[in-house]
């Protein structure tokens, strides 16, 4: 996790206009990564919500494929490391 003044070094105010926390940045990140810039509150509230050792799992498991909707893979990959920690 970064620390807020890294944050607040890189934040553009012109750019950055609604990104104020490192969880919002990471959010972002996911979206862009996978092409899915339209469901980016979802990557938001997940990266808020869900342990950052699970995204990044299900997160380089979808960057490495060729797949074309990379978002779905991610949520499966996603839903499929959840079950397993519970399990």
């Amino acid at each position: 996790m970064k620390s807020i003044g890294k944050i607040l070094k890189n934040y553009n105010p012109q750019e950055d206009k609604y990104i104020s926390r490192e969880f919002q940045a990471y959010g972002i990140h996911l979206a862009e990564e996978l092409d899915d810039y339209k469901h980016r509150g979802l990557y938001i509230r997940l990266a808020k919500t869900h342990p950052r050792a699970l995204l990044e799992k299900a997160f380089t498991f979808c960057v490495d494929s060729n797949a074309k909707n990379k978002g779905a893979l991610f949520m499966w990959r996603l839903k499929q490391l959840k079950s397993q920690n519970k399990g």
